[in-house]
This record gives C-alpha cells, structure tokens and sequence, in this order.
C-alpha cells in the first residue's frame, strides 16, 4: 500500500477550496462562479464531512463564527438573495445538509432521482411502497395543489401545524428535497421571525435539469459526480462517500473501480497518521503511474 503524506493533500485543497487570502470569492459573482468550478459544495464547512464550502472559500478555513455580526455571514445573505434566481440548485441534499448545485451538474444528480418522468405522480409509488413517509406526501400534494409557499403556510395547509408535528414536517422536507421532489425557491416574511423559505415543486423551478437528465444514464451521472468529487477533494476514504452520496455498496464499488480504470484516481493509498485506506487523485501521486 503506497504511503503519501497529508500535507499533499492539503495543498491540493487549498486550491480547490479558496483558502489561501488571494483566491478567496468576494461577491455573489464570485460565489456562482466558484458553485461552477466545482460543481457542488457544501453551505458551512460539515463536521466529519469531506467537501469544499462556500464559508471556506469567503471567509478562509475558520470556524463559522455565532456572532450574526461577523462579516463572514455574508455568504448568508448571497445565498438569500440568489434564491429562486436559477444560478444554482441550494438545498438539503448531499450528506442532508444545505449545499449548492451547479446548474451544469444538477441533471446528473435528478438523474439519480426516483422520478421517472411523471413527477407530479411517481411519488404515489414510493407512498405505496412504504418508501415515503404520510407527511412527505401531504407536504407534497399541497404543493402540488397550492403552487410556491411559504414554509408557514405549507406546514398549516398540509396538517401538520400542531406542535408535536414539528419534527415530522422538518423531516418530510428533507426527504423531499433530498429526492429533487422540492426545492426552496425564495424567502418570505411570513412567521413570527418574518424569515422563512418559500417552497415549490422541483420541476416546475428547475424544468431544464428534469429535460436534460433523460439524456443521462445513472451509470454516467455517478461517474460525473464521483469525478467532480474527487477533483475538488483531491482524496477521501470511503466513508466521506458513504456520508456524503449514501449509494447502494456494490453500485458504488463498480463506480470507484471505474474511476481507477479511467486512470482518475487509484485505491489503497496510506496517508500519514489517518486510520482508512485512501482514493486518490493519480495526479497527486505521479510516482504510482511510472
């Protein structure tokens, strides 16, 4: 097993998640075009989560500061003002924590969806199946019926606006995110906070990203995805994998080996002083392919 130091891989980050002070974004401008270098990236910096973030890449790799005054928290007010704005995909989805997606990017991942084609009622099957849960479909149809809405009101039209309901609705908007059957799409002043997301259907916000992934194989949108992973994070373990994408063990395994095939990355790599096993960049152990 070939043993590499962690001080390459860092390097290599340091790049590809603008923490150096001379690369870092400064304005929303700034923000998209780092969403479409790398393709995906989380909100925050993830604890245990491997993934190149927005706060990083403003503010440098410090922890994210709970004073609301702190200037780094204008990232907060980018990703508000670009809601809606088809720039970028933003939502819980990847580890089921807020990131953004690429326009370029998001077909491949709805691609990998459990919708078929007919999204406004290939979610009865996964409700017949025990897949998705009452709230998730009471949360959806109401959607489908109401159109966009304010958070507030989509809890209260889908029957779920006692107080014991809170978790089941939080986590029914999860589930639908995480399947691209929803997507937040704006901000609203409704509530006692005068701060909530808008909701609506995913395909009726990001049409171009339903009709494009047709095109696209489940085979081919794993292997663009794991690609565009691996080009951002230089290298991982297996269980920054299984954490941020949850694919099924052995459709994972055939993509990864796939990827070593191809030349991108090769397996088994030692890093110093870390615990697991490494997939890495061939490019960031040239003495590998001699």
């Amino acid at each position: 097993m070939p043993d590499v130091s962690i001080e390459i891989i860092q390097s290599y980050r340091r790049k590809t998640y603008r923490i150096d002070p001379s690369s870092r974004i400064h304005n929303r401008e700034e923000a998209v075009q780092f969403v479409n270098e790398r393709g995906f990236i989380s909100f925050w910096p993830i604890k245990d989560i491997t993934m190149p973030s927005l706060w990083v890449a403003a503010n440098g790799n410090r922890p994210v500061s709970d004073d609301h005054d702190d200037p780094g928290h204008v990232t907060w007010d980018w990703k508000d003002d670009l809601l809606g704005k088809k720039k970028w995909y933003y939502g819980r989805v990847l580890a089921l924590k807020n990131c953004m997606i690429s326009l370029e990017m998001l077909p491949y991942f709805y691609a990998l969806s459990p919708n078929y084609g007919d999204p406004e009622n290939d979610y009865l099957d996964d409700y017949k199946k025990g897949v998705l849960p009452v709230e998730a479909r009471q949360v959806y149809e109401t959607l489908l019926k109401e159109g966009e809405i304010d958070s507030i009101s989509l809890r209260k039209k889908s029957h779920l606006g006692s107080a014991d309901s809170n978790s089941r609705f939080n986590k029914a908007l999860e589930i639908l995110q995480a399947s691209f059957r929803i997507a937040p799409s704006g901000i609203s002043d409704a509530g006692s906070w005068h701060y909530s997301f808008t909701y609506d259907l995913f395909h009726k916000q990001y049409p171009e990203a339903v009709e494009r992934s047709r095109l696209i194989s489940e085979d081919i949108a794993r292997n663009t995805i794991l690609k565009k992973y691996f080009l951002s994070v230089g290298a991982c373990t297996r269980r920054d994998l299984n954490k941020i994408f949850r694919w099924v063990p052995f459709i994972l395994d055939q993509t990864l080996h796939q990827l070593r095939d191809s030349g991108l990355i090769q397996e088994e790599i030692a890093i110093s002083d870390e615990k697991h096993p490494y997939y890495m960049l061939q490019s960031l152990f040239p003495s590998i392919s001699q």
